[in-house]
């Protein structure tokens, strides 16, 4: 009994002691953790700088400096901002006007059309349902490009060349990705709530408009997100079938800012910062929804 109670004393303190170290050793890695993305967020944060160093710079000074200046610290030309948008020969406040509508264009026809497409692949049952949705994830593998002339051939002789039309109405004939995207999301649904809503009287129509669209905004905010982008960045779509400049959109612009004759590169970062104020307003409003339904389509789909 005596050495039971003389052994004690001097186990006490080394499992505090190793409980210490182990809050120390915990805390050590979550200060290493933050260190090293604040570390990354630097380095992605330095070409940022270095665009609106060069987007404030006046006209009589090059952007190019060595050793490079990341950040502006002597001049601060707010201008290059308001010439950017009210040059005449490019007005690119037009750009965006025109960019925003084809944007909005394919968000409705990708909106529109996916989500019936998913509904139906996913709570539907009917003959040759599983052979359909293998075909159209087989056409996820055919290029763009491939389609490319043929599309053009066919928007020409209907006459929808030099117009908004053949870059909003393709939308609405339904994109494969985003269908698989959300079909997956709508399978995670339990059956209980069609069979509730059928026993209460409410059809297939009832059923998508007020059970299963609302509960799949968060896969719909992904897909609107990802339509938004891609359409902001679109250059080959708007180059092939626009040929006037009241109708050229923010990818064309910025692409006409570099010349071969002399390129204002004060005004072209002046103008790339400025495009980029959508997509970074859109991915705060739709941070939670967009985070929310990629994990789940991840973990459930």
């Amino acid at each position: 009994m005596q050495t039971s109670t003389t052994a004690q004393p001097t186990r006490l303190p080394r499992a505090i002691r190793g409980v210490n170290i182990y809050r120390w050793r915990r805390r050590g890695g979550v200060v290493l953790a933050y260190v090293t993305l604040l570390a990354l967020c630097a380095v992605i944060l330095l070409p940022l700088g270095w665009m609106f160093r060069a987007a404030l710079t006046p006209d009589d000074v090059s952007v190019f400096t060595i050793p490079p200046e990341w950040f502006p610290t002597q001049y601060w030309y707010w201008d290059n901002f308001t010439r950017a948008l009210s040059n005449p020969l490019q007005p690119f406040g037009l750009y965006m006007l025109n960019t925003l509508v084809i944007a909005v264009g394919n968000i409705v026809g990708t909106v529109f059309s996916c989500s019936l497409a998913a509904y139906a692949f996913a709570r539907l049952r009917f003959r040759g349902s599983e052979i359909l949705f293998n075909v159209l994830i087989i056409t996820m593998l055919i290029p763009w490009q491939v389609l490319m002339i043929p599309q053009f051939l066919l928007f020409q002789r209907i006459g929808w060349y030099g117009t908004f039309w053949p870059l909003i109405v393709p939308s609405f004939t339904g994109n494969a990705f985003f269908i698989f995207l959300i079909r997956q999301y709508m399978r995670t649904f339990p059956r209980d709530l069609d069979e509730a809503a059928r026993v209460d009287g409410a059809g297939y129509w009832r059923i998508f408009r007020s059970i299963v669209l609302p509960l799949s905004v968060p896969a719909l905010t992904v897909a609107v997100v990802f339509t938004f982008l891609g359409q902001w960045n679109n250059l080959l779509g708007p180059l092939i079938y626009l040929n006037d400049n009241s109708q050229f959109t923010v990818a064309i612009g910025l692409a006409n800012f570099v010349t071969t004759a002399g390129t204002q590169w004060n005004l072209l970062m002046a103008a790339n910062l400025i495009t980029m104020i959508p997509c970074i307003v859109i991915y705060f409003f739709a941070q939670k929804q967009l985070i929310g339904g990629i994990a789940s389509v991840g973990l459930k789909g």
